[in-house]
């Protein structure tokens, strides 16, 4: 079945965490729909199939896939990959990054309160997860507007997750960093809403992806949501990736500061069979 074409030739989306989960998913829709796809990523060889699956996957849409395989926080990184972007715009001014999307998920999964002082978060992995899982988000759009890679029309979106507001164990570090983000989002609304660009967070149900696969206690966190939520099933990283193509959609330039469920009302169901 052919697929709509809601996106422009010279549109592109530049998506942190590009390889896999929400992001990887992300990136393959929206080149469905014909947007080429900046993506940013840090794999090792072992994991490296994966994003190699989802610049075919992305290409096979007819679209155009450039990946940099870099630490997404690493300011110099950040730098020189925002320079690449610019220069590959330079000879056709019509040109635009139409979306960012934020969907980095490296945080350390540590209490704050232990019998040993050892095993408790640190500083430093405090002050990581908040830089990697929410301060990026500022850097990179500050970066994208400065270059003027971004115009009227755009759409900044960040993975926030149900953790955000509520207390999972070992979630400490990474509940505050969703808490940061979804506050950065509500600061670029305000900021960037005179320029025409929108901001918002979308707040994915409780979905198997690797990096949820990481918590403790993760296959429990499964069970509950699946019995918990009204559909009786999982978020999937594709139910996420559509809503992001609706939100991008030029239609949607009324909606932004938001928190906007994308969970099939599993956050505010406490219903559990």
């Amino acid at each position: 079945m052919k697929v709509e074409q809601r996106f422009k030739p010279n549109e592109w989306a530049v998506i942190l965490g590009a390889s896999s989960g929400f992001g990887g998913a992300a990136a393959v829709e929206l080149a469905k729909h014909g947007m080429n796809v900046f993506g940013i990523h840090l794999d090792r060889q072992a994991t490296m199939p994966a994003v190699q699956h989802v610049i075919r996957d992305i290409k096979h849409a007819g679209c155009e896939a450039v990946f940099y395989n870099i630490n997404a926080a690493d300011s110099i990184k950040r730098e020189e990959a925002l320079d690449d972007i610019k220069d590959r715009f330079s000879e056709d001014s019509s040109q635009t990054v139409k979306v960012l999307l934020h969907s980095l998920a490296f945080g350390t999964l540590k209490p704050f309160i232990t019998q040993k002082p050892e095993d408790a978060l640190t500083q430093a992995q405090m002050e990581m997860t908040l830089d990697v899982m929410a301060h990026s988000l500022v850097y990179w759009t500050q970066g994208l507007i400065a270059r003027k890679l971004m115009k009227k029309g755009g759409r900044i979106l960040a993975m926030t997750s149900s953790g955000g507001h509520t207390v999972i164990p070992y979630y400490g570090a990474v509940s505050a960093a969703k808490a940061s983000l979804e506050s950065h989002i509500r600061q670029l609304a305000m900021e960037l809403g005179p320029m025409g660009i929108t901001a918002n967070a979308l707040m994915a149900g409780v979905t198997d992806t690797p990096a949820l696969r990481k918590i403790p206690n993760s296959n429990k966190m499964l069970e509950v949501a699946r019995t918990k939520n009204p559909a009786g099933r999982l978020t999937t990283p594709e139910d996420v990736a559509k809503a992001v193509v609706l939100l991008v959609d030029d239609g949607a330039h009324w909606i932004s500061g938001n928190v906007i469920g994308v969970d099939g009302g599993e956050d505010i169901s406490s219903y559990i069979g």
